[in-house]
């Protein structure tokens, strides 16, 4: 009677659970539906569109090009001319200004003009660093997707394996209470260790499932930096960090992430130099594109240093009348002042030398992190295959095999032909079973968000390059196919 009680107790339990774990299917077949389930529940679209439009980091980038902007308009302006007012030759005896025809009150201007094309060069400099800040901005919002994609996928997870841990938590409380029984009937052949084994099964569960739950309160707040409103109308108004609810669900319903140029990534296409000049428009190598350019233009730069810089200047004196009555004339003078660069080995070389490194040490930059995106890329691409034979398998074989052992076990327990402690352990196999493909899919996921960052592509208004940087990319991926 005992045994036919526990029975229908687990079978209940199988039967509800059965539809569950049905849920753990490839992370491409899944369906996705950006709506709110609930009025605190939170999908993944919805996580990744509030934290795009709240990034007080992209209001401060438009505000940093706005101020290069400005500044390369100033760049470009000759500086401010200089005024000199002064009395000369006036005489310490009397201080008399008719005494002495020396005495004048002098005003003058002088205009200096920078060496060659400096200041057209500058501003030239200041409009192509300008150029970066676009890009910095598709990088950023790539990031934060990958980010609050990966933040949301730890927060389901932890709240899935709590839903798990909750469906199977009534089963072992009843295999507890029916081994405690029959351990009190003398007829029962339940042992003493059945029953602290049950226990214990118990307990250690109620540790995992406060475990997940520490997990999942962690997520959430990580999650919660990203949500929180952000008005750049308004950025003087006092922020309400309280705006945003410190608790929410997030859905039950894993999204659906789709591989971006998943043909590049096939084993038996794969080229590195294909993926380079993919990865050659990813806005973060762009942008070393842009300094490259800039760097460039101080070498530009650094030679105008070898012509004269030229002023020019014209005063004004004014004279009083002699002690007579008599007028003496007023005077003018204009003069042109310009230095001579004629020692230029401690200088002028050097600083063009300077120049040049500078620019090479940028290209340098770039390969580095070409061959850093490549090995990222290639290191993901490896991890998601492992990851979806894992999920075949699980899918295939251990969920179907862990099901049917746990079946199979309580089948021989009620025909006095099996073991209690085999119940129960397969009961916690079938439950790991259904963590571990859950954590699989999850984990694929987050491998697809991190490898699709990498194919993050910068809009075309973004990638004006000059000729020789187009150059320096085709060069470059020649020379990581010669690796």
């Amino acid at each position: 009677m005992i045994k036919n009680y526990l029975t229908i107790a687990i079978l209940i339990s199988l039967i509800t659970n059965s539809a569950k774990a049905e849920e753990h299917q490839h992370f491409i077949d899944k369906p996705y539906s950006p709506s709110f389930q609930a009025k605190d529940t939170l999908s993944l679209t919805e996580a990744i569109t509030i934290a795009e439009k709240n990034d007080p980091w992209l209001h401060g980038n438009r505000l940093n090009q706005q101020a290069i902007n400005h500044r390369s308009i100033a760049a470009g302006t000759l500086p401010d001319p200089k005024v000199s007012i002064g009395m000369m030759n006036l005489p310490i005896d009397s201080w008399n200004t008719e005494q002495e025809g020396m005495t004048q009150l002098k005003v003058g201007v002088s205009q200096m003009f920078p060496r060659g094309d400096s200041l057209a060069i500058k501003q030239n400099q200041l409009k192509l660093e300008a150029t970066k800040f676009p890009l910095m901005r598709k990088n950023r919002q790539a990031t934060v997707k990958s980010t609050v994609s990966q933040l949301w996928l730890d927060a389901y997870l932890a709240q899935r394996i709590i839903e798990l841990i909750e469906n199977d938590w009534a089963l072992f409380e009843q295999i507890a209470e029916v081994a405690q029984v029959s351990y009190s009937n003398v007829v029962g052949k339940t042992r003493q260790q059945d029953v602290i084994r049950a226990q214990l099964e118990i307990v250690q569960l109620e540790d995992r499932l406060m475990l997940e739950k520490q997990q999942l309160e962690t997520a959430i707040a990580r999650l919660n930096e990203w949500l929180h409103v952000y008005d750049a109308n308004n950025v003087a108004q006092t922020f309400n960090f309280d705006a945003q609810a410190l608790v929410f669900n997030v859905s039950s319903q894993l999204p659906e992430i789709r591989l971006k140029q998943p043909e590049l990534l096939k084993a038996a296409k794969y080229s590195r130099n294909r993926l380079a000049k993919v990865l050659l428009n990813h806005p973060a190598l762009l942008m070393i594109d842009v300094k490259q350019q800039v760097v460039e233009k101080n070498v530009v730069l650094a030679k105008q240093q070898y012509k004269p810089q030229w002023g020019v200047n014209a005063s004004y004196s004014y004279r009083d009348n002699m002690p007579s009555g008599d007028s003496r004339a007023d005077l003018f003078s204009v003069g042109v002042t310009f230095d001579l660069p004629l020692f230029t080995d401690n200088k002028q070389d050097q600083q063009v030398s300077a120049s040049i490194a500078e620019s090479a040490a940028v290209k340098t930059e770039k390969l580095l992190l070409t061959k850093q995106m490549i090995s990222a890329v290639e290191q993901e691409t490896r991890q998601l295959r492992r990851l979806s034979e894992r999920q075949k398998l699980y899918q295939q074989q251990l969920l179907k095999q862990t099901h049917n052992q746990a079946e199979a076990s309580l089948t021989a327990y009620t025909n006095d032909d099996g073991d209690f402690s085999e119940v129960v352990r397969a009961r916690i196999t079938q439950l790991n079973t259904k963590i571990a493909a859950l954590k699989i899919d999850v984990e694929a996921l987050k491998s697809v968000a991190r490898i699709n960052y990498f194919f993050t592509h910068a809009d075309d208004t973004s990638r004006q390059l000059t000729p020789h940087t187009k150059n320096v990319n085709t060069a470059l991926t020649q020379q990581l196919g010669d690796q």
